[in-house]
């Protein structure tokens, strides 16, 4: 028996304690809510682990949303269709958001659970590096993987159902209960407006981040709805099915605001040194700043000059010239 299928106890269990390996034929878990003022990153960690999705209601205000929608709404209006089946041409989308709206930025980006839960699911500690007779400990923080801004028009059809971490060539096998470290990649949603399962709202194939890789599509009949109120958001494992579905309606938009964090050893999927200008990233607070990707990947990934490339942003400060 592999060791990956036993349950973490010594010496080996009998096979009535090995637990049964996650499938599309297991009892899909309850995809859990929360309110943002009284959630705690530990449970939505520990709900993520489960069912590979959490909603959280009222993180943002209406303010925040406005000042968004104001944001991005002329690069909305000036996207194509895709070119291509995998976004509806009823689609419009808005990309760079880190440079185009300071509030996503902060507020999105930024948002205080959203940083608790990826730096608890994406950090990556290196324990073992023996440099002479140190052993330099070494953690590489959550970068920000991409920022996209959604609409979805009347007619619609749905999204493919699909996983969101293959750009970093993951192929897992089937595991009995989430473990640390299995994770590429996480997703957050905002919904910019009332987001239903008429208009648009993303369905989600819950559990799915557990399953085998190699085992086909899921059921559309076992997609759980992300219905949001504005201002509502929708973190998921990279590793579940999900996908816009069909907006219905005759005159709604489904409007989403949308990012998503990797591990900081990981390529980003939206390269955002080119994707914003230097000048807009130099406005954002320093630690968010290395948040987009201006800071090193512990111990030493990413410099410049043999530097840390936050040095580029504060040529003036010291504290950024250790590459450690």
């Amino acid at each position: 028996m592999a060791p990956g299928l036993l349950a973490p106890e010594s010496p080996p269990l009998s096979p009535k304690a090995v637990k049964e390996l996650k499938s599309s034929k297991s009892p899909l878990p309850e995809v859990k809510e929360f309110e943002a003022t009284n959630a705690t990153v530990d449970e939505l960690v520990d709900a993520l682990k489960v069912a590979g999705g959490v909603v959280i209601r009222n993180m943002l205000t209406k303010n925040e949303l406005d000042q968004i929608e104001s944001d991005v709404r002329p690069w909305l209006n000036k996207d194509k269709p895709w070119d291509g089946d995998f976004f509806p041409p009823e689609t419009r989308r808005a990309f760079g958001m880190i440079g185009k709206s300071p509030t996503f930025a902060e507020r999105i980006v930024g948002h205080e659970l959203w940083i608790g839960v990826t730096d608890a699911l994406l950090s990556s500690t290196l324990h073992n590096n023996w440099v002479g007779d140190t052993n330099e400990v070494s953690v590489s923080k959550p970068q920000l993987n991409n920022t996209i801004v959604f609409s979805i028009g009347p007619g619609a059809r749905d999204q493919a159902l699909h996983r969101d971490d293959p750009i970093h060539h993951v192929d897992h096998r089937a595991v009995a209960e989430h473990h640390m470290g299995r994770d590429a990649g996480i997703g957050f949603f905002i919904g910019g407006k009332k987001t239903t399962r008429q208009n648009g709202a993303t369905r989600f194939i819950p559990g799915s981040h557990l399953w085998d890789y190699s085992e086909g599509p899921p059921r559309e009949d076992q997609a759980f709805y992300a219905e949001l109120e504005p201002g509502d958001g929708f973190m998921f494992l990279s590793g579940c099915f999900h996908g816009g579905s069909a907006n219905m309606t005759e005159n709604e938009e489904r409007l989403v605001y949308s990012t998503f964090s990797t591990r900081g050893y990981l390529r980003q999927e939206e390269n955002q040194y080119l994707a914003n200008d230097i000048e807009d990233i130099r406005k954002l607070p320093e630690w968010l700043q290395e948040r987009v990707g201006y800071g090193i990947s512990r111990p030493f990934l990413g410099w410049v000059n043999l530097a840390n490339p936050m040095a580029v942003l504060h040529p003036d400060k010291d504290q950024f010239r250790d590459l450690w």
